[in-house]
């Protein structure tokens, strides 16, 4: 099948299974790509946490923060459901900058990112990653914000409804109601730049290797490998990644490995059309088109 046909097929599936998606997937060794609407800025959600990871551990690097600081976070006390961590710790916790790095990337915790983010507060990470010639990720905002949506004031009965004023309330220049969906105001990205992130931290780049190398490994650790995962993880390849969910958003970024030395870095940012918070069909149909994009860039 030609690329052009995969790419019209995949789009379909994307359509049938309610979804508007935007893929890119590269090979680090070619540079080779193929890609649906790759350039199109989507909101990032929880994806912002790897900016937050790399810029803590260059300042950490640079000796203007130590691993080992002890900080005292206060319990996010978050009932509704998704929220990891510290998010839903009822008492305050005493935990190290490391280990706050492991919970904020690893396990997706948002009040051990928010800890990191007093740290280094959101236009500093943007300037680190200027700083390495990284553009296109917008860095406005702390992740607490992200919880502050309209989901919250509805019974989990009626989550359907926050899902439905997600769906209809967008502009055709991607403006929208809900602040956190709007590219303009919130933390965005597209999934060109966050390949480029990934080609960055797994390929010689401006990052300083120590650096980059530990954002790897938080990423391998991922813990949340319901979405992409599965069609990448096996005995002879390793899926390092980070996931994002925002009401109707979905998203995961990502690098496999193979035995045989092959590596494909891989973006996959979604609008779901379906006003129902939990939706595996979607998840799979992600997957399914990331691991088909990612299948034709093997053979060429």
């Amino acid at each position: 099948m030609s690329s052009e046909a995969l790419l019209r097929e995949m789009r379909q599936r994307l359509r049938d299974g309610g979804l508007h998606g935007c893929f890119l997937v590269r090979d680090l060794q070619t540079g080779q790509e193929l890609g649906i609407d790759p350039d199109t800025p989507l909101p990032a959600a929880s994806l912002v946490k790897i900016p937050l990871a790399l810029a803590t551990l260059e300042r950490i690097r640079r000796g203007e923060l130590s691993g080992s600081t002890m900080l005292t976070v206060e319990p996010g006390r978050i009932t509704s459901p998704g929220p990891t961590g510290l998010s839903r710790f009822r008492h305050p916790a005493r935990i190290a900058v490391d280990d706050l790095l492991y919970l904020s990337t690893s396990v997706s915790d948002g009040t051990a990112a928010d800890a990191l983010f007093a740290l280094t507060p959101p236009a500093q990470v943007a300037e680190i990653l200027r700083e390495f010639g990284l553009q296109g990720i917008s860095v406005r905002h702390t992740v607490r914000e992200l919880t502050e949506t309209p989901v919250e004031r509805f019974d989990a009965a009626e989550a359907h409804l926050a899902h439905a004023l997600a769906i209809e309330a967008g502009t055709s220049g991607r403006g929208h109601r809900v602040p956190q969906l709007d590219v303009t105001r919130a933390n965005s990205g597209s999934a060109r730049s966050y390949v480029e992130l990934l080609q960055a931290l797994w390929t010689p780049s401006a990052i300083p290797p120590e650096v980059a190398g530990r954002v790897r490994s938080l990423m391998t650790d991922n813990l949340l490998r319901q979405r992409i995962a599965p069609d990448f993880s096996s005995d002879a390849s390793t899926w390092s990644s980070k996931t994002g969910t925002l009401l109707n958003l979905r998203h995961e970024v990502g690098v496999v490995e193979h035995s045989d030395g092959q590596a494909f870095a891989i973006a996959v940012l979604t609008e779901s059309l379906v006003p129902a918070s939990t939706q595996p069909d979607a998840d799979a149909v992600m997957a399914q088109v990331a691991r088909a994009l990612r299948d034709h860039l093997r053979q060429l």
